[in-house]
């Protein structure tokens, strides 16, 4: 029942990771935009919830009231990911791959979450812990985008440190001068 799921997540993790690729790093270049920081800051706890979900579901069962858990780390993601679209409509103008690829990662947050209610449904009824479990390829495959996900998490938020750095650098210097 669960194998829908992380097949879309398998998917949403590549197309997002394909979104970060094409249009954050090579076609706006973010990490060195000093008007992106603050999206820089909301793409790197972003990231950090979908290390979650990918490496959560990918090896655990979350049992009983630790589906709880879950639920508020898909929330906080869906909280963090329409802040996100709200910033990015007052900052810049968004292309439209870019555009087009977010509304196919919306619609695909709602299929997948929309089969994983009734999962977390039976998870909820069993004791309160995880269980270890695996998924074979997907449970791999969902690993490797998990460490990915991490690994942009730091990189967009050392890019949000150095910009909030460089940005007092040049108050300074603007002040000064």
């Amino acid at each position: 029942m669960l194998t829908p799921v992380l097949v879309l997540l398998v998917f949403h993790g590549v197309l997002g990771g394909a979104d970060v690729l094409i249009n954050h790093e090579l076609r706006e270049r973010l990490p060195s935009r000093l008007s992106a920081r603050p999206e820089q800051f909301l793409h790197g706890a972003r990231e950090l919830m979908f290390a979650l979900i990918f490496g959560g579901l990918a090896w655990l069962e979350w049992g009983g009231l630790l589906v709880w858990l879950l639920v508020a780390i898909v929330l906080t993601e869906f909280s963090i990911s329409l802040t996100d679209t709200l910033l990015e409509d007052r900052t810049r103008p968004l292309p439209a791959l870019e555009r087009s690829m977010h509304v196919v990662l919306l619609v695909n947050f709602g299929a997948y979450n929309a089969l994983l209610v009734p999962v977390l449904m039976e998870w909820h009824s069993l004791p309160t812990g995880f269980r270890i479990v695996h998924h074979g390829l997907l449970t791999w495959l969902l690993s490797v985008l998990s460490l990915a996900a991490f690994a942009w998490c730091l990189r967009d938020w050392l890019s949000y440190k150095s910009l909030g750095k460089r940005l007092h650098s040049e108050r300074l210097a603007s002040a000064a001068g």
